[in-house]
């Protein structure tokens, strides 16, 4: 998976199929989407640069806000891991040096499916992090999204995470 889609409950086909027509018009055929077991959750691979459908989705919410219906948020996914500390920490550890030195960073956890201690997660994944932490501000998040058993881990500035309604209520200000 390389993003993470969320959807209203029960929405989920309609989110997948609106997921596949986005997908296909920006150049890819053929993505993997799966409905997971998760209500309101689905993951996307596709060929395309993650980072960049984000972008262009957003571009296309701000010319006809009506061209998203189903789509929450889409977070781009950097990493896959299972859904155990180290093999998290070890992932985060890939993606760390995207965090310039006088860059802050917050380490946002979403947890689905899975009892695995959040706080001793935080604990292990900030001593990998040398950086100041910005609850409030940061310039970076890392973001660990647990969905059971596999865990989608991406660094990202607060503009990669796209959210349909934030974006889509922008417009109106």
């Amino acid at each position: 998976m390389n993003l993470l889609i969320t959807c209203a409950r029960h929405l989920e086909p309609e989110t997948k199929e609106e997921i596949a027509r986005i997908l296909e018009e920006l150049g890819d055929s053929e993505p993997k989407i799966v409905i997971t077991s998760m209500s309101g959750i689905l993951t996307a691979e596709t060929e395309l640069d993650p980072f960049v459908v984000v972008r262009k989705i957003h571009e296309s919410i701000i010319e006809e806000p009506w061209s998203i219906r189903y789509c929450l948020r889409i977070i781009p996914i950097q990493k896959v891991s299972d859904t155990n500390i180290e093999d998290i920490e070890e992932k985060v550890s890939e993606l760390v040096d995207s965090i310039s030195k006088e860059e802050s960073y917050r380490i946002s956890i979403e947890k689905r499916n899975s009892d695995i201690s959040s706080k001793e997660l935080i604990t292990k994944v900030a001593d990998k992090i040398k950086n100041k932490v910005s609850l409030e501000n940061p310039d970076k998040v890392v973001q660990i999204e647990i969905l059971g058993a596999r865990t989608g881990i991406s660094i990202l500035k607060k503009s990669d995470i796209l959210s349909v309604e934030k974006t889509k209520r922008s417009l109106s200000d």
